[in-house]
């Protein structure tokens, strides 16, 4: 599966840009000519399983901006992205963090104690349920939280890391003692907060990112945007303004609990609920589409150029790109690279920090430490 999917190597201590290596392909690009643009969304959805439900929105809506309906009509866009990246946090959150977080001999317990309350998630428990956003909040609370998740975002909002260092101190459960024992492996992330990716600020932007990607001058496997790279995810939002904290490993957590919290809040446009994320496509060229949605990982963004097609056949793609977080996050001189060149390889807690620095920033594929540098361990992300 990894040769497929594609792997990344760390190697903690040295330089940039030879401390992060993937082996990610752009299989979008390799699969898109010749195919139908019907059956596009629903390849991607499959390719890119772990994201699939925003693959396929972002393809759908790219098509869409080129050729209004050849597709089957849509659900509604920001409704699915809502309950889908809210699934994501959950699963993430659930499953990953005591994994990677937790002390070695902490990982059985905190596991089974996540795991546990993650089955009696609704969002889990009750899939169907038209209106599951009253019951999560409760259940946020109950579970995790400990306290009103509107109360919760709100001092999260006014202080930052020192509200989720504050709040893991003060409260029980796995979660707040896994936090509070995580930032002890806490480490800077230089430059990230000036390199969020946010091309979607302005439809002049998007197109001119557009332009650069059909013209090959966008490597869709290490971009850049406005010529250096990039970082994005739960804390670099369109919504979010100009979030003035400092940005760790450990704050970058904070963030995504925080946009849960959002999500499950009623509907108000650029604050919460259905309203939180952004996403939106344009014509960008003759027969060309770009569309891009917010999800769980950051920001995704789809272009295809479709066939000139004789009156009454099928739409067929010429060609399609795909820039994934991962690509942003894990470029080899990126936000990830840089931390990683800044970790002393000798540091008794390298695993500690680097696992932090995974659970942070979140790739969607498995990833190693490299040997010699450290003994091969392999980290597996065993995702749901």
């Amino acid at each position: 599966m990894n040769d497929l999917a594609g792997a990344l190597q760390l190697r903690p201590g040295v330089p940039v840009p030879h401390s992060l290596l993937s082996s990610r392909q752009a299989w979008a690009a390799r699969l898109a000519p010749g195919r139908p643009a019907e059956a596009w969304p629903g390849l991607l959805a499959s390719l890119f399983s772990l994201c699939g439900h925003a693959h396929r929105t972002a393809s759908q809506l790219a098509i869409q901006a080129v050729e209004p309906g050849p597709l089957p009509a849509m659900v509604p866009v920001a409704a699915t992205l809502q309950r889908e990246t809210a699934l994501e946090h959950l699963r993430r959150i659930a499953l990953d963090w005591p994994r990677l977080l937790a002390a070695p001999g902490q990982v059985p317990e905190a596991s089974a104690r996540a795991a546990d309350g993650l089955r009696r998630c609704p969002l889990i428990a009750s899939p169907l349920s038209p209106d599951p956003w009253p019951a999560l909040r409760q259940w946020l609370q109950d579970e995790w939280l400990q306290m009103n998740p509107a109360t919760w975002l709100r001092a999260w909002q006014a202080c930052g890391a020192d509200w989720l260092d504050d709040w893991s101190r003060r409260h029980p459960g796995w979660l707040p003692a896994l936090l509070r024992s995580a930032r002890e492996a806490d480490m800077a992330l230089p430059g990230a907060h000036e390199q969020a990716l946010r091309p979607h600020a302005a439809e002049a932007s998007l197109r001119v990112l557009g332009a650069a990607v059909a013209a090959g001058a966008v490597d869709v496997l290490q971009p850049c945007w406005e010529g250096r790279p990039a970082c994005t995810g739960a804390w670099s939002r369109l919504h979010d303004g100009t979030p003035a904290r400092p940005w760790t490993a450990w704050s970058l957590l904070g963030s995504r609990l925080a946009e849960l919290v959002r999500l499950s809040l009623p509907d108000a446009p650029g604050e919460g609920g259905a309203g939180w994320l952004a996403w939106g496509a344009l014509a960008t060229g003759p027969r060309q589409g770009l569309a891009w949605v917010e999800m769980a990982r950051g920001l995704l963004i789809h272009q295809v150029t479709l066939e000139e097609t004789p009156a009454g056949q099928p739409c067929r793609l010429r060609a399609a790109q795909v820039l994934a977080p991962t690509e942003w996050n894990f470029h080899r001189s990126g936000v990830a690279a840089q931390a990683l060149a800044a970790l002393p390889a000798a540091a008794p807690d390298l695993h500690a920090r680097v696992r932090l620095l995974m659970a942070a920033l979140d790739p969607c594929v498995s990833f190693e430490i490299a040997a010699p540098i450290v003994q091969d361990v392999r980290l597996e992300v065993q995702h749901a």
